[in-house]
């Protein structure tokens, strides 16, 4: 009798155990409400600068591989911990978005995705940013 309920105990418990730790369904994010200064918004840079696409390219390794991938598909270590899905960068509806769009959804973020605007100041290290995005 002991045995058995020693054996519940254990599968019980370390199956409450593995669902904690295992991610739960992601959920798809609502619509993105870009306010109007930043539909408007122009790259200020050169999207095809080389050494510019250098700094955005560490700058992504810095601030947003962990949780967007080294191929910007979501596939970060940090994105499975999240409640909201990624968005792939390598997809076509996503390369469809204005620069302005890119730049409000990048840096000044929400919910799971954090404001960037006091960790990244320089606006050129912001469009290099974008513009690497652009590459993937």
């Amino acid at each position: 009798m002991k045995t058995r309920f020693l054996s519940f105990f254990v599968v019980f418990f370390g199956a409450v155990l593995l669902m904690s730790f295992t991610p739960q369904d992601q959920k798809k994010g609502s619509a993105w409400d870009i306010p109007a200064k930043y539909q408007k918004m122009k790259n200020t840079t050169k999207a095809d600068d080389a050494s510019l696409l250098k700094i955005g390219k560490m700058m992504w390794a810095k601030h947003c591989k962990s949780c967007h991938g080294s191929e910007g598909k979501g596939e970060g270590p940090k994105a499975k911990m999240l409640k909201t899905s990624i968005v792939d960068f390598t997809a076509k509806d996503f390369k469809s978005n204005a620069d302005g769009s890119l730049y409000f959804k990048s840096f000044v973020g929400r919910d799971e995705m954090p404001n960037f605007e006091k960790k990244i100041t320089s606006e050129e290290d912001r469009w290099a940013i974008i513009n690497y995005i652009k590459t993937l």
